[in-house]
C-alpha cells in the first residue's frame, strides 16, 4: 500500500509538472504573436511550430534577437522551421545579412526546397554525420564544417545534428575555440532541457570564461526549453 501511494505522489508531482510547462507554453504563444504584430510577412508565413522544431519561447526569442539587434551574419544549424523564419527575416529586413545552414541530409534538403523557397541571402551546405568521442561518450557531429566555416557569426543558432545522450551539439564548443575577447555574439541552444545540451553548454560557459569573455545567460522554458547566451552588447538576451 505504501509503494502505490508513493507512485500516486510522483505521478502526481510529474503531472502537475507537465501542466504548468503546458499552460507556460500557451503563455508563451501569445507572447509571440503579439511580437509578430505589424509584420505581415511573419503572421503570414506558415510554420510548424513545436514537436522536432523549435517551440514558441524558441520563435519568440529569435524574432527579438532578429528585430532588436539586426545581426549581419548568422550561423544555423539544422535546416527546418527556424531557417524559413530566418530567411523571410532577409528577404524582408535584414537584406544585407547573410545565413549559412549546416544540414546534416540531402534528401531532406531536397524534400525542404520543394515546399519553401529560402532567400537568395541563405545558403545551405550538406555535411553529413559522423560519430566522435567527446569525454569517452558517443556524440554526433557534421563531418567537414572546419572546411566551410571559416568566420566568426553574430548569432548562432544550434538546433542540429540529431541530439546525443551527452555533450549533444557539441560541433559548438569546437567552433568557439577561435572566438577572442572582441568578438561580439549570441548562441542560443535549443533542447535545453536535455541532459546532452545541458552538458555542452556547461563546457562552453567554462572555455568562454577561460578566455575571459564575459558571458549573460538566459534560458527561456515552455513544453522544452531554449537557452541562450550573449556578449556584454547583447546583455539583454538574458531578460526578453
Amino acid at each position: 500500500m505504501l509503494k502505490k501511494i508513493k507512485n500516486l505522489i510522483r505521478e502526481n508531482r510529474q503531472l502537475h509538472k507537465e501542466n504548468l510547462l503546458q499552460l507556460k507554453e500557451l503563455e508563451w504563444a501569445h507572447i509571440y504573436h503579439d511580437s509578430i504584430r505589424g509584420k505581415d510577412w511573419l503572421e503570414k508565413l506558415p510554420l510548424n511550430i513545436g514537436r522536432w522544431a523549435g517551440n514558441y519561447p524558441f520563435f519568440y526569442l529569435l524574432n527579438r534577437i532578429l528585430t532588436d539587434f539586426k545581426p549581419n551574419s548568422i550561423l544555423e544549424f539544422g535546416l527546418g522551421e527556424s531557417s524559413k523564419f530566418v530567411s523571410t527575416y532577409l528577404e524582408n529586413e535584414l537584406k544585407n545579412s547573410n545565413h549559412l545552414i549546416i544540414e546534416q541530409d540531402e534528401t531532406w534538403h531536397q524534400n525542404f526546397k520543394l515546399k519553401f523557397q529560402l532567400s537568395l541571402l541563405s545558403k545551405v551546405a550538406i555535411c553529413p554525420l559522423y560519430k566522435r568521442k567527446v569525454f569517452n561518450c558517443d556524440v554526433n557531429s557534421y563531418s567537414g564544417i572546419e572546411d566551410i566555416i571559416n568566420q566568426n557569426f553574430d548569432l548562432y543558432i544550434v538546433d542540429g545534428p540529431f541530439g546525443s545522450e551527452n555533450y549533444s551539439r557539441y560541433d559548438i564548443v569546437e567552433l568557439a575555440r577561435d572566438f577572442t575577447k572582441n568578438d561580439e555574439f549570441i548562441i542560443i541552444i535549443d533542447d535545453y532541457q536535455r541532459i546532452g545540451e545541458k552538458e555542452t553548454v556547461q563546457e562552453l560557459l567554462k572555455m568562454l570564461k577561460e578566455k575571459g569573455i564575459t558571458i549573460y545567460w538566459g534560458e527561456y522554458s515552455g513544453n522544452k526549453s531554449v537557452g541562450v547566451l550573449g556578449t556584454e552588447k547583447y546583455k539583454s538576451v538574458k531578460s526578453f
